[in-house]
């Protein structure tokens, strides 16, 4: 492969490939239950894997697997670089509420030697420990839930929190959280930091990441784009341009027309697949960062400050990292994504998936965040969703063409796949049910008007979601976007809408479409719906927690809406603070406006954060929700965890 750019000083020009640790990142526990364990990790190399499962019962014995090809699916996607997907039956369930031990040995050698997790990751555990361990819940009652984790933005981390409360209740097991739920924008795909690219490609070459060819750009393949001189701060000039002939590709940023991709940070927007999978890995792991070093390219004087403002914040996130990755490691880790896992207001009109989807490079790089998607997050939650893809998905790893670079083809026939995928939301047969909702991919269109913002879920999505909530007492939703938002906010996308213009304030909210308004609110009306929903969403920016109640029903159902926004961003103060104040006045309980809304029938009564004044609604820091519930489902409590350290309740009228 080519070099990388001259400004960017490589540890690989300096070390030996010889010299790489076996295990680059993870491991991550995702699906976890009795009979079934997932595990997600990424080696250097094909890794020889035993996995030992430690039970804290002497009637229950301790379990050893040789992790063979039908327990581990293993990847290259680099020289050095390879994904271990590992996926457990097991014959002897394991027990609820009981700490369990695991340990992955990764064999050295030809010597029969092996060395654990606390030899080549010792960040992953917690004092005393000599190995990770996590806890099967009988019922999911504790749950921490987040969204938007920027590493660039100048706050805390919320998993650095979440670490800090998983080890305070290491002793005290029915403390401890059923689950870790990422509930979307877990790297921001469309908004990255000059460092963190300049890391990125660093990356790259260090691992052997595999390149691609281009089609429709301006440069020919990945060691193309990589070199080229608009590739840090400018890659909005390398985006495929079109004539102005329609208000979504009218959209200017800096002075220069900036068609296809909506976002006003598309400076350093990922294109590659490899871009993507070494945002990853240097997203949840500390260990990539130790293998590069980054220097400043040359900027000019404004770009470079830019530059290094970025640098100081990046490396106050790598400090984290560790503590990120334990976290990830000792709870049951489940995602879904939202926008910015792909690119910012993906899919939110016809007419952006149009333009979109009608280019092939912004295609391409649609099709190659979302397979970073497939292969980092969302294989983890269901892998048996994934089957029918995986003969292509083997294909492109393993049949290269000639110059080492992904076949075109074979790329191109993958992502045609997941264009047309139709699974990515999932459940799992907890108490309550989890249920996380996909509401990016089933988007119901406006043909009518192309312009205005698609349905966060079509109407056969949503009869599928009824289906699969028939018959529950209780059930957990998790919904990127919420689904119960913010009046004030939701009436000025409405405003912008109606004006032509959804794209400036990112006008997607379960309201902005009447069909799918009509068809969920009608879902909890219906009698056999449960009679507890808990629905957890992110996406905003922001947290708050509303009770909603049916009008005029005696016997339910009863609604929360939980909202924990971001792990590692915040909105703007000020701005802020002026929607909480106005949409206090202007829908209060006997304002006139209510009658307007959509949520006319629902009786909404938020709380109110601890120690907030003036009866603020909205709490703006980084952090980690988390809610309590009790044996009915409900919320017992519901707290947002500051990345300062900070606990905030969020108060009930009672």
């Amino acid at each position: 492969m080519t070099a990388c750019p001259a400004p960017v000083m490589l540890a690989s020009m300096k070390q030996s490939y010889a010299s790489l640790p076996d295990v680059l990142a993870g491991p991550i526990l995702r699906r976890a239950l009795p009979n079934r364990l997932v595990i997600w990790l990424v080696g250097s190399r094909s890794l020889d894997l035993t996995l030992t499962l430690h039970v804290d019962d002497a009637q229950v014995p301790n379990q050893r697997f040789t992790l063979d090809s039908s327990l581990c699916r293993r990847l290259p996607v680099g020289e050095r670089a390879w994904l271990h997907l590992i996926d457990v039956p097991l014959a002897t369930p394991l027990p609820h509420d009981r700490p369990i031990g695991y340990d992955l040995r990764v064999a050295d050698g030809g010597d029969g030697s092996t060395a654990g997790i606390a030899d080549w990751a010792p960040h992953l555990l917690y004092d005393g420990a000599d190995r990770p361990c996590f806890v099967l819940r009988a019922r999911f009652d504790s749950l921490l839930h987040g969204s938007c984790r920027k590493p660039h933005h100048p706050s805390g981390d919320g998993l650095v929190r979440a670490d800090a409360h998983v080890e305070a209740s290491r002793d005290t097991f029915e403390r401890m959280p059923a689950a870790l739920l990422m509930t979307g924008d877990q790297i921001y795909a469309d908004d990255v930091a000059g460092p963190l690219l300049v890391a990125i490609h660093a990356l790259i070459r260090r691992l052997g990441l595999f390149g691609e060819c281009v089609q429709g750009a301006l440069v020919e393949d990945a060691d193309g784009l990589y070199a080229h001189p608009d590739t840090y701060y400018h890659r909005e000039r390398l985006l495929p341009a079109f004539k102005a002939n329609d208000k979504l590709r009218e959209r200017f940023f800096g002075g220069v027309r900036k068609p296809v991709f909506t976002t006003s940070s598309a400076h350093n927007h990922l294109i590659t697949l490899a871009e993507v999978t070494a945002m990853y890995l240097l997203t949840w792991s500390p260990t990539p960062w130790a293998l590069i070093e980054v220097e400043r390219p040359p900027l000019d004087d404004a770009l470079a400050e830019t530059f290094d403002t970025e640098a100081a914040t990046i490396a106050a996130f790598r400090e984290g990292l560790p503590r990120a990755a334990r976290v990830m490691a000792h709870l049951p880790t489940l995602m879904i994504f939202d926008d910015h896992d792909v690119t910012d207001d993906w899919n939110l009109s016809a007419a952006w998936e149009e333009t979109a989807y009608g280019h092939p490079f912004s295609r391409r790089i649609i099709g190659n965040a979302l397979l970073g998607y497939l292969l980092f997050q969302g294989w983890g939650n269901d892998p048996d969703a994934f089957r029918s893809l995986w003969p292509t998905l083997g294909a492109l790893f393993e049949h290269r063409d000639a110059e080492g670079r992904l076949d075109c083809q074979t790329q191109d026939a993958l992502l045609e796949q997941l264009y047309a995928f139709d699974h990515w939301h999932y459940q799992l047969p907890s108490t309550p049910r989890l249920v996380v909702l996909d509401t990016r991919t089933h988007r119901w269109r406006s043909e009518r008007r192309r312009h205005h913002p698609s349905g966060l879920m079509d109407w056969e999505a949503l009869s599928e979601l009824q289906q699969t909530l028939l018959g529950q007492h209780a059930v957990i939703v998790v919904s990127p976007a919420p689904m119960f938002g913010v009046k004030l906010i939701e009436g000025i996308q409405r405003l912008f809408t109606l004006v032509g213009k959804p794209l400036l304030v990112d006008a997607e909210n379960w309201m902005a479409h009447r069909g799918a308004a009509s068809v969920m609110l009608n879902i909890f009306r219906h009698t056999r719906t449960p009679g507890n929903y808990v629905i957890l969403s992110g996406d905003v920016h922001y947290s708050f927690v509303y009770d909603i109640e049916i009008r005029h029903r005696r016997h339910g159902p009863r609604l929360w809406q939980i909202t924990s926004s971001g792990l590692k961003n915040e909105f703007p103060v000020r701005l802020l603070d002026v929607f909480d104040r106005l949409d206090r006045w202007l829908y209060a309980p006997a304002s006139p406006l209510n009658w307007f809304t959509k949520r006319r029938p629902m009786h909404i009564r938020p709380r109110q954060p601890q120690g907030a004044s003036h009866g603020e609604r909205l709490w703006n820091q980084a952090g980690i929700g988390l809610v309590n519930l009790d044996t009915q489902g409900r919320p017992a409590s519901v707290a947002q965890l500051g990345a300062d350290g900070s606990t905030t309740y969020f108060l009930t009228d009672d």
